[in-house]
């Protein structure tokens, strides 16, 4: 039987456990969107800690595709030292790590992007974001997808371990699935293959300059729980044809900053019952692309919740990210056999110390220190 610390093979990957770190926005690059030495200590932290697998930070592929103050670039060649010190840092202490990589088109943020309007499928306000995007060009949507596999070469050759596109949480990939944010009437919109196609074409894009050992893994909405929008029928459609070119893994996901309760992140994690909030979709995207590692984020806060899962078949790896904030050595403390849920309360209050420009970094942890 499948067991949470064992070793595993991730196309390639010697991965210690089945517990990754999800990506999570440390607000921590310089102004430039380059790596910091602060950076560093938290990918040495979490290595240190005992997780399996690190996914980085989302990095923004494009400037005009930034959201977020402290976002780390992946967008030219000079990012490469930088992103290579948080690759050693992991290696050093025998951990693996993978590179985000977005655009984060209509929701990324002229005041943190150069003052540039975002761009999206279509020039449709996003739920959630006050400015209204500009349509992409067809000769943009080119750069776009050029970029994303520029931007997957640079980590390539910075020593990662492989390279994760980011589909879900609203962002561009996400919104060209998305019937609701997508209203094309080209090649890119419309019915589901055309708007599956922008996704498509950057993963072939990444592949062939990556080549076929680079593992790719794909962040994926299986459901935007927003009236119109990305719904199972569209995720799964997406990860079969994904999975039939050689996807290495999915980490499924949900929700938009639009969806209200139904977001991403969800506060009030109280029982085991109120965990892998996104096991449902899961299921379906397992039964869509039954042959690629599956792995799940959302709420994960017990061993005896991923025993359970990982018995049924649904997932194969587990994704954290609040827990990991307060907790960097949650991996190692259950290994040692402290098998008490993880110390994270679900308030959400980590993400405002990075919103003033501080970092990421758990608030409740900093008063408990007081």
């Amino acid at each position: 039987m499948a067991t949470i610390f064992e070793t595993t093979d991730l196309s390639g990957i010697e991965l210690a456990n089945r517990l990754v770190r999800s990506a999570t926005w440390e607000g921590l690059a310089d102004r430039d969107g380059r790596v910091t030495p602060p950076l560093v200590q938290i990918y040495e932290d979490l290595a240190r800690g005992g997780i399996g697998l690190t996914i980085s930070s989302y990095m923004y592929v494009q400037r005009i595709g930034q959201q977020a103050l402290g976002q780390i670039g992946v967008d030219s060649d000079d990012r490469v030292a930088g992103l290579a010190a948080l690759a050693e840092a992991t290696h050093r202490h025998g951990g693996k790590i993978v590179a985000q990589i977005v655009h984060c088109g209509g929701q990324a943020d002229r005041r943190n992007n150069g003052g540039l309007q975002p761009v999206a499928p279509s020039a449709i306000e996003c739920p959630g974001y006050a400015v209204p995007p500009r349509e992409l060009t067809i000769d943009e949507i080119q750069e776009v997808i050029t970029d994303f596999a520029s931007a997957a070469c640079r980590v390539q050759d910075a020593g990662y371990d492989g390279v994760q596109l980011h589909g879900a949480h609203g962002y561009l990939l996400s919104q060209f699935l998305s019937p609701l944010r997508n209203q094309r009437n080209d090649d890119y919109g419309g019915s589901l293959e055309n708007r599956a196609r922008f996704c498509m074409e950057v993963y072939r894009a990444v592949r062939s300059s990556v080549g076929p050992e680079f593992p790719i893994m794909i962040k994926l909405n299986a459901n935007d729980f927003l009236q119109g929008s990305t719904v199972e029928e569209d995720s799964t459609f997406l990860a079969s044809a994904l999975a039939a070119e050689g996807l290495d893994a999915i980490e499924v996901s949900g929700g938009t900053p639009g969806s209200g309760k139904l977001g991403a992140a969800r506060p009030e994690i109280r029982e085991p019952e109120d965990e892998a909030y996104f096991l449902p979709q899961a299921e379906a995207i397992r039964s869509a692309a039954p042959d690629v590692p599956i792995m799940l984020v959302g709420g994960i806060r017990s061993p005896g919740v991923i025993d359970e899962i990982l018995a049924a078949g649904t997932a194969d790896y587990f994704s954290m990210s609040r827990p990991l904030i307060r907790e960097p050595d949650l991996p190692a403390r259950w290994q040692r056999g402290d098998l008490e849920r993880a110390a994270c309360i679900s308030c959400l209050g980590c993400y405002g110390p990075a919103r003033r420009g501080d970092g990421i970094s758990c608030v409740q942890a900093a008063r408990t220190r007081k």
